[in-house]
């Protein structure tokens, strides 16, 4: 039996709600399904980055601005990965595009 952080689908549930989804008992569906597709998606992005062979730490674009950094322009995806899109509840997948931390830079504060 997998074990989740309750208190971290809670806490999306009610930013997915303020956020403006139609009802709470919908915002608490896509943050479990979330919660869910978290394994499964991660599991993707570790096969996809085997099988392009880079041992580099990857993430996506938005991934790396939200931690600080910005991807140089011009940088090409190292590799995609077709992962889950849980927060529309929906199941559908997207395909996703990942680039290295030799691809970044860090954003200069203003």
């Amino acid at each position: 039996m997998k074990k989740y952080n309750l208190s971290e689908i809670m806490r999306k549930a009610w930013k997915l709600y303020r956020k403006g989804v139609s009802s709470f008992a919908e915002a608490l569906h896509r943050a479990w399904n979330s919660a869910k597709a978290a394994p499964v998606n991660a599991q993707r992005i570790e096969e996809a980055q085997q099988t392009a062979g880079i041992t580099e730490p990857v993430n996506t674009w938005a991934g790396w601005k939200a931690a600080g950094y910005m991807v140089e322009h011009g940088a090409k995806a190292l590799f995609q990965a077709v992962l889950i899109h849980s927060s529309k509840g929906d199941g559908q997948t997207y395909r996703a595009s990942f680039f290295g931390a030799s691809q970044v830079k860090p954003l200069e504060a203003q």
